[in-house]
Order: structure tokens, then sequence, then C-alpha cells
């Protein structure tokens, strides 16, 4: 199933992946897609780059989308809202994107009824390779998270989790390309300070990283197993294993999950 109109509150870099992934993946045509941003050089980016359509400000073209996105920063959520509505056609299901805003925050904003399905995608929707969790609000239907599902499914791998747990999949998923894009950096570096030249280090760190995760959900294996498996006694990858731990990678990458999290439930608090 598939929408047959889309629309955007936002036209940034995660609108942007995601209409590019959606588009390439014939979820939806570009011309069907109207992205609603204030920025005249932004629009004229989609509009050259993507072949949307797009407005200044919310109209019923936005409005009466069968999927509206919500692709505003947390912060500006209330008064992009405030624009929306007037113009919200009855039927439009409406998806958020946004981080810490919470379902109960934008059906108070939307109105009574509204159906409303929260998400967190990642960049990596831009080459269809997003990780997205997914909860629906009080008055979304089963079909509804169906279409939403399938909607970020083209996009990559999908989890429906509860609403609880939104704020996590944000610490993990949402900010982890972040974290992934550090380590190939300095996996890279390491490879530069051991000699390689930076092209080819980068070529292979990437590599590396995109086919150990490739690895690992082809193969279904625990990463212990996998690690175990290049990791034999007294040889190169334990002496690397043991610096990494020596240096506290395992408990560094939680923190930052944690600290994320603890973020975005602070975006959700009402001030």
């Amino acid at each position: 199933m598939s929408a047959r109109t889309l629309s955007f509150l936002g036209g940034g870099n995660m609108a942007y992946a995601m209409i590019r992934g959606l588009v390439s993946a014939g979820f939806v045509a570009a011309p069907d897609v109207c992205v609603v941003d204030p920025v005249d050089a932004q629009r004229a980016k989609l509009e050259a780059e993507l072949g949307v359509v797009t407005r200044a400000a919310a109209d019923a073209t936005a409005g009466s989308a069968d999927v509206v996105v919500l692709a505003v920063k947390p912060q500006v959520m209330g008064p992009a809202l405030a624009g929306l509505v007037p113009h919200l056609g009855a039927t439009s299901l409406v998806v958020s994107i946004a981080a810490g805003v919470t379902l109960s925050t934008l059906e108070g904003a939307l109105g009574e009824g509204r159906r409303v399905v929260r998400t967190m995608p990642n960049t990596p929707a831009l080459v269809s390779a997003s990780a997205t969790g997914i909860a629906g609000g009080r008055h979304a239907t089963a079909a509804d998270v169906e279409l939403v599902k399938a909607m970020f499914g083209a996009l990559g791998e999908v989890a429906v989790v509860s609403e609880s747990l939104l704020d996590a999949v944000t610490g993990l998923s949402g900010s982890g390309p972040a974290y992934v894009m550090l380590f190939i950096e300095a996996l890279a570096d390491g490879g530069v300070r051991a000699g390689l030249p930076r092209d080819a280090a980068l070529r292979l760190a990437a590599q590396t990283v995109l086919g150990s995760a490739k690895l690992l959900l082809e193969s279904g294996q625990h990463p212990g197993v996998l690690k175990d498996q290049v990791t034999s006694p007294g040889g190169t990858t334990i002496a690397g294993v043991h610096a990494l731990e020596r240096g506290g990678l395992r408990a560094s990458v939680m923190d930052a999950v944690v600290a994320a999290t603890e973020r975005a439930r602070e975006l959700g608090t009402p001030r």
C-alpha cells in the first residue's frame, strides 16, 4: 500500500533524505510531493534536485495530502502546527519525525480525533538504508500503522515500538549515524597513522563497517560470535580489541546513546 500524495512540513536534511529515498523506491512520484519551507534557497534546491512542489507556507495543497509529514525542528513545532491546522484535510494522516515531541502534544495541537503516527528515522534513508522506530497514536488505525510501516520500509528497516521507547530509538539509531561516522573517521585516521594513504584508508574503513553490518544482519549471529571469529589467540585483532577496551569504547558508546536519549526526553518536556 502506498500513499497517493505526501507533504512535508519542513524541507531540511531529513526531509530531503526521505523524499529522495521514497521517490527512488517508487513509493511516491516526485510531483505528488509538496514541501513547505520558508527558506527560498532550500525550496529552489528541492525543486531542482528532487522535482517536488514547494510552498513558502502551509496551504490547502500541503494540508490535504494523504500523509502529512512533520519534519520541522522540535523547537518550532508549535508555530508550525498552528500554521498547518487551518489547512489540514479531514482524512489526512499526520506522521511526525520530530525528536521528543509526544503523541499527546501533537494530538492536542492538531485537534480531537486526529490520526497521528510518531516515528524516528535516520539519515541513511537517503540511500534506502534507514532504521526507523514507529509508534501509533490513540486514533491511528492498524491500517495507518501498516501504511507508515510500508512507507519507512521502503527506506530500510522498521521497528514498531511503544511511544515510551521512541526516545531510546532517537538516542540509538536516530543519532547513531553520527557515532558511526565518527568511528569510520577514527578507523581511517588509524590507517593513516599506520601509513595508509588517506583515500585508501577511508574506503577500507567505510567498507569494513558496511560489510560487518551486512554480515551481522544476514547471518543472524550475535556480534560477540562474529568478533570471536576474527580474534585468534595472541593475534593482531585481540591486540586491537584490548586497546579499544582499555580506552573505554563500549562505555563511551553506551553513554552517547543514553545522553542522546535523555536529550530527546528534555525536548519533549513542556516548558
